[in-house]
């Protein structure tokens, strides 16, 4: 599945703490696959969040980055 539309990305304050926690390594995967989220969100190991509208999650490893398409 894939999308023409260019997403705006919002990230939220608590992701960058929590990046600061992990491994230098472990943030730079996560940060490079989120910075990537907006040119095609359904890439990658997705799935749609079951009740949820527009709410995915995508696996990195043991991380998992849950996102909302608004």
């Amino acid at each position: 599945m894939s999308s023409n539309k260019n997403w705006v990305l919002q990230i939220d304050p608590a992701v960058y703490k929590f990046l600061s926690r992990i491994s230098r390594k472990e943030s730079a995967r996560l940060l490079a696959v989120i910075q990537k989220l907006p040119e095609d969100p359904f890439a990658g190991d997705i799935q749609k969040m079951k009740g949820e509208d527009s709410v995915w999650r995508r696996r990195i490893g043991s991380f998992r980055i849950r996102y909302d398409l608004i």
